[in-house]
């Protein structure tokens, strides 16, 4: 097996892979395009389709295609493709495959290990989902790092002198901005802020809405509710978002966009570069506010910083960096493609991970969020059971542990309730609560009794919470790698099972024939102890799949094999859902 570990920047509108051979970083084609489009549909015969292809698709098939599903990673939520939902980390896991068999193209051999990018400010749950990807996708996620660091890593690779950036990346559906200090030996973010769900894709949805708001005003006719229209509306507002980057205006042709009365409608209307400013500025104003917040978390100002750099499609936008220049008065730098560059950072991480570092640097993340628990305290001058208390504080560089000592309020309490909150509120109920867990047994002795919390943070972003009884060492932990949206490893594999049958272009299981029985005669015992708590219509149902299952089996017919155990497969999820 091959040492090499690939750089993969899983982007909301693009994604790309990257890796370091002979010293300098290679972005690796996909069909010829350094950017995968991060889009995936089925024909109507169940074919997928992967980037471009899936993306020609959508004007005409929404239905069919989903596209920006970084925005959902981590939400629990499935999406419709065609007539089956899927989770986030299955659609994910299509794109990072394609994105893994381009690399084994690339290098004439098996591709095992990536490094994977993601925004600063994607959470624990948000993190966890893009690992469960990566191994859907038979990738290990040796390290996942944000993509400002990896940015900086780019732009940076072989600095000669300390440095401090402020890295300003806008992507197509998530915004962070990051201060970066860089020096000799190490590459330290100080501080992050952001957005999980601010965008380019933001930008197209303004164009869009004015879009609408015309067809209702010239035509009389709204496409709201239609699909299909609304799908080449996004289309044509993005390719005009584009073009604006480089012309004051563009033109929005759209024939035979919809029917009224019989009669076909048009839509014919050009797009000026101030009125599209115009419409987006309420966004480009939410990322200044930011960028102040960070360099407040970094205790810098704006006097102190030395370079700025651009990371993501939307940072092509002019009044952007026309606003950047002016609030910082700096102007951005532009020399490493802000939509590659994520990539390149990745690659770079990775080859030092392999051991072909191409950088003296030593990776340095943050947290981007507190992390800490709830306990009685003094609030307000009242008792209050709420208490947000913080152990690992936001910015701090990871992998960190942290620990801190709590008592308890009563005499003979022998059990305790320990949540774990993610935010920045005192009122803990304010925050985010990613997990608990309850202590049970303590020693019966008076309150006071002293137990110690603790918690880690790996280089991933995955949080280990544990709390022990001091005197007896009596301790329960819990590792909050999923908050709501972890794959156990039965989900796992039923995901593996859905995602088996798609190859790009052939509508035919991806994996041997051995391997299909195997998941086969794993799916029926499944759905054989899924028939004891079932009812009479629906254990009718399984035992019917089941037959059609063995039928296909006994055949050996791989395509019947594959329609049977799907149709298993999803009866199985709607019995358990």
């Amino acid at each position: 097996m091959s040492d090499n570990i690939i750089g993969i920047d899983l982007g909301t509108t693009n994604s790309e892979v990257a890796i370091v051979q002979d010293g300098k970083v290679q972005i690796i084609a996909v069909e010829g395009d350094r950017l995968l489009p991060s889009v995936v549909g089925l024909t109507s015969d169940g074919t997928l389709l992967v980037g471009q292809v899936a993306r020609n698709q959508h004007a005409l098939y929404p239905e069919r295609t989903v596209r920006s599903i970084k925005r959902r990673m981590g939400d629990g939520q499935k999406v419709a493709m065609g007539d089956k939902h899927y989770t986030p980390q299955e659609i994910s896991a299509l794109i990072l495959r394609r994105l893994k068999r381009a690399a084994e193209e690339h290098l004439g051999e098996a591709v095992s290990k990536a490094v994977i990018t993601v925004p600063a400010y994607f959470s624990d749950a948000q993190r966890q989902a893009t690992r469960d990807a990566g191994e859907l996708a038979d990738l290990e996620v040796v390290r996942i790092i944000n993509e400002p660091t990896a940015a900086a890593l780019a732009y940076e690779a072989g600095h000669g002198e300390d440095k401090t950036l402020l890295v300003y990346d806008l992507g197509g559906g998530t915004f962070d901005v990051s201060v970066v200090r860089l020096s000799q030996e190490v590459t330290e973010v100080l501080a992050s802020h952001g957005n999980n769900h601010l965008g380019g894709d933001d930008f197209d949805t303004c164009i869009v809405e004015s879009l609408v708001a015309q067809l209702i005003s010239q035509h009389g006719t709204d496409p709201s509710h239609d699909r299909a229209a609304m799908a080449r509306l996004g289309r044509a507002a993005e390719t005009a978002k584009i073009a604006l980057s480089d012309a004051p205006y563009a033109r929005i042709e759209e024939e035979y966009l919809l029917e009224r009365d019989g009669h076909p409608v048009h839509l014919s209307v050009e797009l000026d570069r101030h009125d599209y400013e115009a419409m987006i500025t309420p966004f480009i104003d939410e990322t200044l506010e930011a960028l102040h917040i960070a360099l407040d978390g970094a205790n810098l100002t704006v006097a102190d910083v030395d370079e700025v750099l651009l990371v993501g499609g939307a940072t092509r936008t002019p009044a952007i960096q026309q606003r950047l220049e002016e609030v910082l008065g700096i102007a951005p730098r532009s020399d490493v493609d802000p939509d590659l560059c994520v990539a390149s950072g990745a690659a770079i991480q990775a080859a030092v991970i392999a051991g072909h570092p191409v950088t003296a640097s030593v990776l340095v993340d943050i947290t981007p969020y507190t992390f800490g628990t709830s306990a009685l305290s003094d609030r307000f001058g009242e008792p209050y059971p709420y208490t947000f208390i913080p152990l690992i504080r936001k910015n701090t560089p990871i992998p960190v542990t942290k620990s801190e000592t709590f008592y308890t309020v009563m005499d003979g309490q022998t059990t305790i309730d320990v949540q774990v909150y993610q935010g920045e509120d005192p009122d803990a109920l304010n925050n985010t609560e990613i997990g608990s867990f309850r202590i049970e047994g303590l020693s019966d002795v008076p309150a006071g009794n002293v137990i110690i919390t603790t918690f880690s943070l790996d280089l991933n972003g995955i949080l280990q919470v544990s709390s022990k009884e001091k005197s007896t060492g009596l301790e329960k932990r819990i590792t909050i790698d999923n908050a709501t949206a972890r794959f156990e490893q039965e989900e796992l594999s039923d995901a593996r099972q859905r995602l088996s049958s798609f190859i790009e272009g052939e509508a035919v299981p991806a994996q041997s024939a051995h391997r299909g029985a195997t998941q086969a005669q794993a799916l029926i015992e499944k759905a054989e102890r899924l028939m004891e708590d079932a009812t009479p219509e629906d254990k009718e149902d399984l035992v019917d799949n089941i037959e059609s299952v063995r039928d296909a089996l006994e055949s050996d017919d791989a395509n019947a094999l594959t329609l049977a155990t799907d149709e298993l497969a999803d009866l199985i999820f709607y019995l358990e859902s």
